[in-house]
């Protein structure tokens, strides 16, 4: 599968700088994409151009430009996300806390056809959005409930989609499993649970592009986060 680097942390709001240096600490192999970290405008139009199965970041916000291009190729293109946090605050500027609200009142992605998972972080504003919108997410604690049940409902609705993007922010995890990143929130995923996901979101026939983000090797502890993302990657090579 073609790899692409994305050493980008110019949508992170100043809040996780150090990102950028992930990519090539997780991927010997793959092509490294122009990007600008002073220039947002350039690099979206840089990512919703490129070509590539696997894109390693870098912030969140790299997803926005990544899934603009992915759904012009496709019908009824769906988004399944692993993040804390909703990431849809309703801010002009696109940014890491809001790519997904952007893509929906942008109407480049249905709001039906996106499934936030281990959100367990959520703004007051960023609920309105998800109620008024109707954006389908699930708990940390529906996972805690019911991981298999959660995964089951997710599985049958991405075979809706003829082409699905799968966008793994490491902030689903709980700390102690993934310390490097710009978000911490305890409660989250064990490696186990998220790695339980992933074996099963590997057999989509239609799964078509990942991303893997939000990884910060400046704020690891012992190289934990890192080696649990090379660990991710290797679920689709």
């Amino acid at each position: 599968m073609g790899i692409v680097k994305v050493c980008y942390s110019g949508g992170c709001l100043g809040k996780n700088g150090g990102c950028e240096k992930a990519p090539n600490i997780l991927a010997d192999e793959g092509k490294d994409l122009d990007v600008d970290n002073g220039n947002a405008d350039l690099t979206m139009k840089n990512l919703e151009n490129a070509d590539g199965d696997i894109f390693i970041g870098g912030d969140h916000s790299i997803s926005y430009g990544i899934f603009k291009g992915f759904s012009k190729k496709l019908n009824n293109p769906g988004l399944v996300i692993f993040d804390a946090h909703p990431d849809c605050y309703p801010e002009e500027f696109v940014n890491h806390e809001n790519w997904i609200y952007h893509l929906i009142i942008e109407r480049v992605l249905k709001k039906e056809n996106v499934m936030v998972v281990g959100l367990r972080a959520i703004d007051n504003k960023e609920r309105v959005f998800l109620d008024e919108h109707k954006v389908r997410y699930f708990t940390m604690e529906q996972i805690f409930n019911n991981e298999e049940d959660v995964c089951d409902s997710i599985m049958e609705s991405a075979l809706l989609f003829d082409g699905v993007y799968l966008s793994i922010d490491i902030d689903v995890l709980d700390p102690a499993f993934a310390p490097g990143t710009g978000y911490i929130e305890p409660g989250g995923m064990s490696t186990v649970q998220l790695f339980y996901f992933l074996r099963r979101l590997r057999n989509l026939r239609n799964l078509k592009r990942i991303d893997l983000v939000e990884i910060n090797p400046d704020k690891d502890i012992n190289g934990i986060t890192v080696k649990t993302g090379m660990e991710i990657l290797k679920f689709f090579k």
